[in-house]
């Protein structure tokens, strides 16, 4: 998504988690040590500490309940523990969100505080990628990408449309922050377009990754890391007068870095993002 390299042993824009990660993420485990652990230890000392690749997928695939098509397509399942532990991450961040909308609302009839704003990543935050994933084998590139961007719509995550139609309602301005790359504009677009994200999707509301000519905001131009990018657009858009009450993302590297009053973490165990 920007997001990355599918179970292979070299470390690159993803890094794949191992069966102990998938059972930490199903459990509801945070797992950013283990994230670290195994970068650390990148080269196995036995076999014995080496997850086995088939029953590592074999769990993915039983944690987002694989559905099967008539035409050989994989979906996730509305009911699948993956849906269960969404719906109840959704349900904390509405909860949180109607006080914290509701103390701006109060305090906007005393004076002209910064306007309220939720900031959204992408990929596995309010666009699931699961059908892309078993597609290419969780093997990412972005010539994979690219192809299926440009011809499929991805399905929200389960709930978040919702969620974000919502709290736009209530007067969150609503902020998309993702990896994926400028050139991906339009099909991104047209994908939360189609799939009910019922928010404004302009330039100025959709922050894509721009290489080529990155902002002047960002300091660290084009060689910026995750956490450069995202913090550093956060504070952006807190520039222009907005408060960002809250932070969703399914990677650390999103959430890190302040310009956020709370964090939302989606579970995602299909690959790691530092």
């Amino acid at each position: 998504m920007p997001r990355p390299t599918r179970f292979r042993p070299a470390l690159s824009r993803r890094a794949r988690l191992g069966a102990t990660t998938v059972a930490a993420l199903v459990a509801g485990t945070a797992v950013f040590g283990v994230g670290q652990a195994t970068a650390e230890h990148s080269v196995p000392r036995t076999d014995k500490e080496i997850p086995n690749l088939t029953q590592v997928q074999d769990k993915i695939k039983a944690y987002y309940g694989d559905t099967v098509t008539a035409d050989g397509e994989h979906y996730a399942s509305p009911h699948s523990n993956y849906a269960r532990q969404v719906r109840g991450i959704e349900a904390k961040a509405r909860t949180y969100l109607s006080k914290a909308l509701a103390r701006h609302d109060r305090a906007g009839k005393q004076s002209k505080p910064a306007k309220p704003a939720i900031v959204l990543d992408m990929d596995d935050t309010t666009l699931l990628t699961y059908n892309y994933e078993l597609q290419v084998g969780f093997h990412y590139t972005e010539e994979s990408q690219d192809k299926y961007l440009a011809h499929t719509d991805m399905d929200p995550v389960f709930g978040m449309n919702r969620l974000v139609n919502w709290a736009h309602a209530k007067g969150a301005e609503v902020f998309f922050l993702t990896g994926r790359k400028e050139a991906q504009r339009d099909w991104s677009v047209r994908n939360l377009k189609n799939v009910g994200y019922g928010v404004p999707l302009d330039r100025r509301h959709v922050y894509l990754k721009n290489k080529e000519n990155p902002p002047a905001y960002l300091p660290c131009g084009a060689t910026c890391t995750t956490v450069e990018y995202k913090s550093g657009t956060r504070k952006h858009i807190e520039s222009l007068g907005y408060d960002v009450v809250a932070n969703f993302g399914d990677q650390y590297s999103d959430l890190s870095g302040g310009a956020g009053d709370r964090t939302f973490k989606l579970p995602n165990p299909m690959y790691y993002l530092p």
